[in-house]
């Protein structure tokens, strides 16, 4: 298992007539605790495409909503890979306010496929490797 943890303050923007984080902003947050677990990691996200060839899109993401963020909340984004990817791979998320209390949790889970074929593919061996050392 990988845990990575990555801060961010919600934004006026982000929020709606109510003061909370929209519902809607909560994807672009598992993106930017996706993106930056990986960086963690030593692997950029671009590498897949630029380098690897391979694309990452989303199968499916389920999201539970405990309590809600505000408007200047320091937002701690918990983003969690419990198991070795294979053709697909899955981010466990938690959003945690500043009280310490979980507030969202979330499953994102994406497939590698293979930018020239679109066809599903395993792993990237390189970012695996990168990886074996927490499994």
């Amino acid at each position: 298992m990988y845990t990575h943890e990555f801060k961010k303050r919600v934004r006026y923007a982000e929020t709606d007539k109510m003061g909370y984080l929209y519902y809607g902003h909560y994807a672009k947050y598992y993106e930017i605790g996706r993106v930056e677990l990986i960086r963690s990691l030593g692997f950029r996200y671009r590498d897949f495409e630029d380098i690897l060839g391979v694309k990452l899109p989303v199968v499916s993401l389920e999201s539970r909503y405990l309590k809600p963020a505000y408007y200047d909340d320091l937002i701690t984004i918990e983003s969690t890979i419990t198991s070795m990817p294979t053709k697909l791979i899955s981010f466990d998320f938690k959003l945690i306010n500043e009280k310490s209390e979980v507030i969202n949790t979330a499953v994102v889970k994406l497939f590698f496929v293979d930018s020239a074929t679109e066809k599903r593919v395993s792993c990237p061996s390189a970012f695996a490797d990168k990886l074996a050392t927490y499994f």
